[in-house]
């Protein structure tokens, strides 16, 4: 059975095998609190799998799959939310934030740039990766304005958000890093949104701060990309 011939007319079909997988992640990361389990690894790996398996196109799954796309920019500002309620603590600690958030983008850029260097990466891969820590939504602009193929770019930002997210509590606490706003800030300049769903688990200040990091990482940089290029 060719189930290419059969999917390739369907919205549907890309659409509701995400959010079937998800939920399975989900379900399945409830009842296994591991880490590496995270459910947006697991939910990849599953699309991935079912796609190999019955022999589907890419391009049949993303028919339907690109509509989720249309939601990264309404979920991203959503986080605001978390950010207005602690408007109190951003305001007590601004310059604090502020530096260590320009501290990490240039962190970020130096990197990148030095490990594109060692490794003799093309300069097409080496701008789609300058905006890997930053959301999918602001990346994928970034990397077309710098010319670079935005399906790397966003490979390497769900990347970035997945590794930043199974491993931001270890981190922290290998440093000793306590500090709610310090913990959010790091988890949001780091790994963006998947990052802040994981610092919304360690609390509602880590969380506000983790979604400040990602509106305030993507402007610097917006900023900063082109300087390094």
């Amino acid at each position: 059975m060719d189930f290419n011939e059969m999917l390739g007319d369907s919205l549907f079909f890309g659409f509701f095998l995400s959010l079937f997988c998800y939920w399975l992640a989900t379900k399945i990361a409830k009842r296994f609190p591991y880490t590496i389990l995270n459910p947006l690894l697991l939910s990849a790996i599953f699309v991935a799998a079912i796609l190999l398996v019955f022999h589907i196109d890419y391009e049949t799954y993303d028919l339907g799959a690109q509509y989720l796309s249309y939601l990264l920019t309404p979920a991203t500002i959503c986080l605001a939310v978390p950010m207005y309620r602690q408007i109190r603590i951003l305001r007590t600690h601004l310059a604090a934030i502020l530096c260590s958030m320009f501290a990490g983008c240039v962190a970020c850029a130096l990197v990148i740039l030095s490990m594109s260097w060692l490794f003799h990466l093309d300069p097409e891969i080496y701008h789609a990766l300058q905006p890997k820590s930053i959301t999918t939504a602001i990346a994928m602009g970034v990397a077309e304005e710098a010319g670079a193929d935005s399906t790397i770019t966003v490979a390497a930002v769900i990347m970035t958000g997945l590794l930043g997210a199974m491993g931001a509590k270890g981190f922290c606490r290998f440093l000793k890093i306590t500090h709610p706003v310090a913990v959010g800030l790091a988890c949001g300049n780091a790994a963006h949104a998947i990052g802040t769903s994981k610092a919304l688990e360690f609390g509602e200040v880590e969380g506000a701060m983790s979604s400040l990091a990602i509106v305030t990482a993507g402007i610097m940089t917006v900023i900063l990309v082109p300087l390094f290029a």
